[in-house]
């Protein structure tokens, strides 16, 4: 039986190969990046086929067809119900069939093939004032294809409906390899015109047979998304076969291309956003601001909205964006809805015209399916429920039910969504991980479904029925309907082989989920996983699959970074998910075999920069770089490792002992020596080798105290137990604060160190450096040793041995590091860290590392950056007014663990005009550097800020605090940056 198997397996790549022009994978990496969408459910295919176009669509139909293999259409994997998984071969049209064919402004159309993004047919309308009317918050990656199979809506279905209202004509293969081409109307037999006389005939026996019950059994209301949509071929609707098979989630045919209609944007938009008591009372007052015509009325309650700035003060809002013919028409309109809100219950108001704080507002609403996937607690929550919509008049009284039905079964979960359609997203604490978890699952479903029917409502009103909901239509539909609905996809597909298992003869909702197949006790790990109780693969099921990470663009005025590998590449296994993909599937041991020691796992995150911007930036805090560490770790544990990790890895320790020999090696790396040692050490050879300092920043500084006060009893730099020993050279009065010798400023831009010092003393502080051994003497005093000995190992946060995986390295340079600096932050002094990166592993990698010492979170928790010292301990400090435009990146460290709004502010006071770009310089530390990366590290660079830097004024300050930035710019572009420090410290007269 095996040997069959491996011989059907064979004979199906080989014909596949040859039949297809396309990709054609069978590889295991491959494989499991496709095991699951996000939803709860996994199914392994056999293979993932990348079509060039429809005649590629069609050869691969026919091999599938003779070996008798399913076929499942594949957009960008977001769906929430499961119908994006399958057994058989996957067909996925992200790769290359993404062409919009044509676009009509004059009547309004677009010719688009499946794998069109939906935001690059937006800005190809937008040129003409149009656009696609629906709008998944998943917009920026989401497909025209898989939007077509699932009938998408988004939150502007109030005024434009859902993707089945904007569909004219659909070309498709079916599963025995007709072609269809489904529009709307009949021709001279009154069949549905387009189709193949097999079909043409059995779709109008179909119809004319169950005419009475197509026309009495589907629930009216504007999100009924579940279940074939069989009442579109009824005549009196225009016999719609193209609206018929729109959501029909890739059963009945493959969809090759579409024609779309296009609306008329509106000229201005603003948002009103009116706050309310609860959930409840938003809910109830939801459907009365319908007759305003308004484009969105969008709910969400305190309890997945947090903190965020920008809201009237209640307890639950709804977000309404009115459109007006301009500015004054659009707020006139919002003022008009918001007066009659207020006499309905609104409690309080406000009207955003700003365009950049409507796009903040709305993407917390964008990022809801991620984040409320986090309880307040911390608890799970999973997807299931996500979308079942009632009459939107009934949508209080519904949520008061759901609510209660939530209580009965002891589960939580906090709603949100399209409140004006009627349409309630959430995701519950189910427990999907035991047995009786999963039977209150099924339990809690079962008794949904009735509470949705019995408000007339639909079991899916957004993503489809796929596995999560189909089990149940009958409860919907009843089982006659549901009979038509088996005959209508025997029509179609005779063979069952397309998307087996949906809509139709469905899988059980319990069956296939995706956390059956990971280990059942925590795996024995390096890092703490605080977040996730110190559980590896509760870490990795963060990841739910709505792929932010696959933004190939960024939004105008965005700071994201995430993630700067797949814009450059493109490729799935290149971006946060396909990453966590392979790690879920690295825990299950079926497709990924080999563990830790998985060559898939190691490719997928040779790209990973470590940039850490999933930690910010991912709605789930995915942390790609932990994971990343952690993996290469194992990896290597007791295995030789690639020479990068023991050139650059070990960084710290090279750069303590080359330091006598900087003008030496100097020299040498600018001769035919450099080759051979960047071929030795697994360096780029397009890199140039940084200059060393001549003098290191720690060098200076003690020479600098002894030229202030000669004489003076020999200084450690550290404050006095009672923290009031200044020491010589430091100002009089002010605060102490431990100034961090980074080995970047140390070794390798000590002006950086320099500057920093002269601007904390104007600022009156008093920067001091941290000994290089523990201060300890009986009695709890600290003394004032001679000036630390050059043949100390340096202090260090790390940060080169867990980009590296060297995870024991790593603890022990942390540990005395923890060991040197507790005793001087004991009183409160902050620790001041001018490197991002550096700032960022001692905020984070530190203490996640050493979790098991209490003093390691007191160390994270008393980093500062240099913008914070100054707006936190001299926050009356004027600084010198530059009065120039900036331009750059804030690090993506930064921006993803610190934050940059005191940078913001200090750049405001000192009159530096505009903003940094998000995004990753792709140096990334050792990434850029390391051999075969540097395309990839360019493509990075060429992303974000290389053109910003480009298109600044030629007055502008190139701004980059972290020292790869810097060396990006200075080996790629013509413009050098330099740290925020540097500018200050010139601008105060004095150069640095």
């Amino acid at each position: 039986m095996a040997d069959r198997t491996e011989t059907e397996k064979r004979n199906l790549a080989e014909e596949l190969a040859a039949a297809v022009r396309g990709e054609v994978s069978f590889a295991a990496a491959d494989r499991a990046l496709v095991t699951m969408d996000a939803s709860n459910y996994r199914r392994v295919p056999r293979a993932v086929v990348a079509p060039l176009d429809a005649e590629d669509v069609a050869a691969a139909l026919r091999v599938c067809r003779e070996h008798g293999v399913p076929v499942v259409p594949r957009g960008a994997g977001t769906s929430i119900a499961g119908q994006a998984t399958g057994v058989g071969v996957v067909l996925d049209f992200t790769r290359h069939m993404r062409r919009i064919v044509s676009l009509d402004p004059a009547a309004r159309t677009a010719v688009v093939q499946p794998g069109v993004i939906l935001d690059d047919l937006r800005s190809a309308a937008a040129a003409h004032g149009l656009t696609f009317g629906p709008d998944p918050s998943t917009h920026s990656r989401c497909t025209l294809g898989g939007m077509i199979g699932n009938n998408s809506c988004g939150s502007h279905s109030v005024v434009w409906g859902t993707t089945a209202d904007s569909v004219r004509e659909l070309e498709l293969l079916t599963y025995g390899g007709e072609r269809v081409r489904a529009g709307r109307g009949t021709g001279h037999t009154g069949a549905p015109t387009g189709l193949p006389p097999r079909l043409r005939d059995g779709v109008k026996s179909l119809v004319d047979a169950e005419l009475a019950l197509l026309r009495t059994g589907y629930p009216d209301l504007p999100r009924r998304i579940s279940g074939y949509a069989l009442d579109a071929l009824l005549p009196e609707k225009g016999t719609d076969l193209a609206r018929a098979l729109t959501g029909s989630e890739g059963t009945l045919g493959v969809l090759t291309e579409a024609t779309v209609r296009l609306v008329e944007t509106p000229a201005a938009r603003v948002l009103a956003v009116l706050a309310y008591p609860d959930e409840s009372a938003a809910a109830e007052a939801a459907h009365t601001l319908l007759p305003h015509g308004p484009m969105t009325v969008e709910g969400m309650a305190a309890d997945l909205v947090g903190s965020a700035a920008g809201l009237p003060k209640g307890g639950a809002w709804l977000f309404v964006e009115m459109g007006g013919t301009s500015p004054g028409e659009a707020v006139a309109r919002a003022e008009a809805l918001c007066r009659a809100a207020a006499a309905d219950g609104s409690t309080d108001h406000t009207v955003v015209t700003d365009p950049a704080g409507q796009r903040a507002l709305w993407r917390i609403r964008e990022d809801a399916s991620g984040t409320a996937t986090r309880l307040s607690d911390g608890s799970e929550a999973w997807p299931g429920w996500e979308d079942c919509a009632v009459p939107p008049a009934q949508l209080g009284p519904y949520l008061r039910d759901f609510r209660a039905l939530l209580t009965q079964h002891g589960l939580r979960g906090t709603p949100y969504g399209h409140f004006g359609d009627g349409c309630i997203h959430i995701r519950i604490d189910f427990d999907l991980l035991t047995a009786p978890g999963i039977r209150r699952f099924r339990d809690f479903s079962r008794d949904l479904g009735d509470l949705v029917v019995s408000h007339g409502g639909s079991l899916s009103g957004e993503h489809g029925d796929g596995q999560a909901r189909a089990e149940l239509l009958p409860k919907m539909y009843g089982p006659e309907l549901v009979g038509v609905f088996e005959r209508f996809k025997s029509l179609w597909d005779p063979a069952d082989g397309l998307n087996p298992g949906m809509l139709v003869r469905p899988a059980r909702l319990d069956e296939n989920l995706r956390f059956e197949v990971l280990p059942k006790r925590p795996v024995p790990v390096e890092f703490g996983y605080p977040h996730d109780h110190g559980d590896f693969s509760a870490a990795v099921r963060r990841c739910v699959g709505v792929a932010k990470c696959r933004n190939a663009t960024t939004a105008p005025g965005s700071t994201d970074v995430m993630c700067p590998s797949f814009r450059a590449t493109g490729e799935e296994q290149h971006s946060t998910r396909g990453r966590a993909r392979l790690l879920h599937e690295m825990l299950a041991g079926e497709v990924i075999t080999d563990g830790w020691q998985s060559p898939e796992v190691r490719d997928a995150l040779d790209l990973c920069l470590s940039c850490k911007g999933c930690r910010s930036d991912c709605p789930v805090g995915v942390d790609m770089a932990t994971y990343k560490a952690e993996f290469l770790h194992h990896h290597y544990e007791g295995r030789l490792r690639p020479a990068a990790h023991y050139s650059m890895g070990r960084l710290p320790q090279w750069l303590h002992t080359a330091a006598p020999l900087a003008p030496a090696l100097n020299f040498l790396a600018r001769t035919p020596l450099a080759s051979v040692a960047k071929r030795l050490g697994g360096i780029a050879p397009e890199r140039p080798i940084p200059r060393l300092a001549g003098e290191t920043f720690s060098r200076w500084w003690w020479r600098r105290r002894r030229t202030m006060a000669p004489g003076a009893p020999g200084v450690s730099g550290a404050p006095s137990h009672a923290g009031t020993t200044a020491g010589a050279g430091a100002p009089s009065g002010g605060r102490t604060v431990i100034l961090w010798p980074d080995t970047f400023t140390n070794h390798l831009s000590p002006e950086v160190g320099r500057a920093a010092v002269r601007v904390l003393e104007a600022a009156g502080l008093r920067p001091l450096l941290p000994p290089t051994a523990p201060l300890r003497q009986p009695g709890g005093a600290f003394p004032q040793p001679a000036l630390p000995r050059l043949h100390r190992p340096p202090l260090c946060c790390g940060l080169t041995y867990v980009s590296t995986g060297q995870l024991d390295h790593a603890r022990r340079v942390m540990r005395r590091t923890v060991e040197v600096l507790s005793p001087l932050l004991q009183d409160g002094h902050p620790l001041v860290v001018l490197e991002p990166s550096c700032a960022a592993a001692l905020r984070t990698d530190l203490p996640e590392l050493l979790s098991d010492d209490p003093r390691a979170a007191r160390l994270a928790s008393s980093v500062r950056t240099f913008a914070q010292a100054l707006e936190e301990l001299a926050p009356d400090w004027q600084p010198p007014r530059i009065n120039r435009p900036v331009a750059g990146q804030t690090h993506c460290h930064q921006h993803a663990v610190l934050g940059d709004a005191p940078d913001r502010r200090l750049r405001e006071r000192a009159g530096l005009t505009g903003s940094l770009t998000g995004g990753c310089c792709g140096l990334a530390g050792n990434f850029g550097f390391e051999r075969g990366h540097y395309d990839v590290s360019v493509a990075c660079a060429e992303d974000q800020l290389l053109p910003a830097v480009r298109q600044s004024p030629a007055d502008a300050e190139i701004l980059a605090d972290g020292f790869s930035c810097r060396t990006q710019l200075d080996q790629l572009g013509d413009r050098p940056g330099r740290h925020l420090a540097e500018v200050l410290a010139e601008a105060l007269g004095e150069g640095a």
